[in-house]
């Protein structure tokens, strides 16, 4: 389906300004900042130039200072820590986070990954009893989990055990009576909303060394927190929370530390992933991220904690390639369920009948379902709903689109889920294999409600109509300064009007490989799995912006997102 190309506003008064008063700001990337919520000079300069000086009082968020009272007397009385995590890559990252910083500090400190199988999401019950048995704590810490384990903190009180949560999960229903709930969205509109797991935990690290110091502790004055950031920059990055505010200023410094790490555990990754120079956030989100995830989907979630937490180099290697088989076995995995997926749904689909896409297959892994029904949603523009059946009983992972609240949809057929939650774009769901074509049926009607009479056609949101001449080093220059991208600071996507194609290649059969000219600048491209628009005449073209080493030369080139035939600009 061909894309819709959306041109995103813009305050050209607001965008002539910055370009007058800031310093070497071309004016495409004053139009971006204009574009990205700036609304003074001075927020411009901050967003290009995100500092750690800017992070805000970690004492803000709720509970902090009793969270802060119960660990530095579990610190101070050798009492047994237990940091109970999760098994992705916030998760993970958070545990690793806090039981290093702990452990600086002089406590006795364990840590516990759930099992995605065995034990579910977040502290339940019966992970709690686990923990309890094997560990034999004082005191339990969660990172990225726990504000509505109820019954699991409960539990523990029961045994004596003081739990503190931090997590940044949005609270569901009853809050759990632990001796502290640090998670900023337990209160409307807090400024630390938009944190991930990783950036909680580092906040309570913070107010831990903070009161530490003020206190006159030897342990917190030598501890330099800044180390601890290249955690947080790729758990930030791989959870998908907005890279705006203080997470841009994590972020930044956080990969400033992994450029040059001495940790071993990220070393390994590098190394296997042949990633040297600059970090940047695809390199925590498809080559870091998806090897520490597919620990927890596949089946080895402690041998992604190891591997951040160990300082042997010899360690390390062993269990990236663990990791990296763990992902390669997933993405054989994901490859073939996404084959046998399109290939039912292709036989019987219907975009004027088929709108919400339920999928199901005995034996599917269900630690791939939610990457399934990612790329299914993409395939064909609807909420999908894709289900691993064991027997009588099946799990489910939704994925939807803009326009649709699949949360809404599974409400509409709670009747037939034994179990279900999640958001508007991704839920999860238990179902019994006698309801399946009745929630199959209802699925659809529900999500037709919702979407039946909207435009379905993709859109492809363009920042800027830019020349070739503005596609330079001083655009690239500011573009850097703009990252890093992610969630709600999206890589900019610009367009240029009209240029003609000198030269024309075919890659490997699926990309394309252009030479293009206004008659005064030429430019090179490439468009990934665009042979098919291979042009014959002037075109439009819309792309990101990157550099292209090559044979020692660096050069400018456009990485297309689309292209069409030249239409002039209304």
């Amino acid at each position: 389906m061909s894309k819709l190309w959306k041109f995103k506003p813009c305050d050209e008064v607001l965008a002539g300004r910055f370009f007058r008063e800031m310093e070497n700001l071309p004016k495409p990337l004053a139009a971006l900042l204009v574009q990205r919520g700036c609304k003074t000079v001075e927020e411009a300069g901050l967003f290009l130039n995100p500092a750690l000086s800017t992070l805000r009082d970690p004492f803000e968020l709720p509970d902090m200072d009793k969270a802060v009272v119960r660990i530095r007397r579990a610190l101070s009385g050798d009492e047994k820590i237990t940091v109970f995590g999760d098994y992705d890559v916030d998760g993970v990252c958070s545990t690793a986070l806090l039981v290093r910083v702990l452990r600086e500090l002089g406590g006795d400190v364990s840590a516990v990954i759930p099992s995605r199988f065995d034990d579910g999401y977040g502290l339940s019950a019966d992970a709690l009893t686990a923990c309890i048995t094997e560990h034999h704590p004082s005191l339990i810490v969660t990172v990225d989990c726990g504000t509505g384990s109820v019954e699991a903190v409960e539990k523990a009180g029961a045994a004596g055990v003081d739990v503190v949560i931090t997590d940044h999960h949005e609270p569901g229903g009853q809050i759990a009576p632990a001796a502290a709930v640090v998670n900023p969205k337990c209160v409307e509109g807090h400024p630390a909303r938009i944190l991930a797991g990783a950036g909680v935990a580092f906040k309570l690290c913070h107010a831990l060394i903070k009161t530490g110091r003020d206190n006159g502790c030897l342990a917190s004055a030598s501890v330099d927190l800044k180390k601890y950031l290249d955690f947080v920059a790729v758990a930030t990055v791989a959870d998908l929370v907005p890279l705006l505010g203080e997470n841009r200023a994590l972020v930044r410094a956080g990969f400033q530390s992994l450029e040059n790490s001495c940790r071993a555990g990220w070393n390994a990754l590098k190394k296997l992933a042949g990633i040297t120079g600059a970090i940047e956030t695809h390199h925590a989100g498809f080559a870091f991220g998806p090897r520490i995830n597919a620990a927890g989907r596949i089946g080895h979630p402690d041998a992604a904690l190891e591997l951040l937490l160990t300082d042997l180099p010899a360690r390390a290697d062993e269990l990236a390639q663990l990791l990296d088989q763990a992902n390669r076995e997933r993405q054989a995995i994901e490859k073939e369920m996404v084959r046998e997926a399109i290939e039912e749904i292709d036989s019987y689909f219907d975009g004027t009948k088929n709108f919400g896409l339920v999928i199901a297959r005995e034996g599917w892994h269900t630690g791939v379902i939610g990457i399934v029904a990612s790329r299914l949603v993409a395939r064909y523009g609807r909420p999908v709903a894709v289900i691993g059946m064991d027997g009588q009983t099946g799990r489910g992972s939704c994925r939807s689109i803009d326009t649709c609240n699949i949360l809404d949809g599974l409400e509409a057929c709670a009747g037939l889920l034994t179990r279900f939650g999640g958001h508007a774009m991704a839920a999860g769901l238990d179902i019994e294999e006698p309801d399946l074509d009745a929630f199959k049926a209802l699925f659809n009607e529900a999500v037709a409600g919702q979407i039946r009479n909207r435009d379905l056609q993709p859109v492809l949101e363009i920042d800027r109509v830019i020349t070739l001449a503005d596609a330079d080093e001083l655009l690239m220059n500011g573009i850097r300064r703009a990252g890093p991208f992610g969630q709600d600071n999206p890589e900019p996507v610009w367009a240029v009007f009209g240029v003609n194609v000198a030269d024309s290649r075919i890659l490997k059969e699926k990309h394309l490989k252009l030479a293009l000219s206004d008659g005064a600048v030429r430019r090179e491209a490439i468009g990934f799995n665009l042979a098919e628009k291979l042009p014959s005449g002037p075109v439009d073209l819309a792309f990101t912006l990157q550099e292209n080493d090559w044979n020692g030369r660096t050069t400018i080139q456009l990485n297309l997102r689309d292209l069409r035939p030249a239409h002039s600009p209304l």
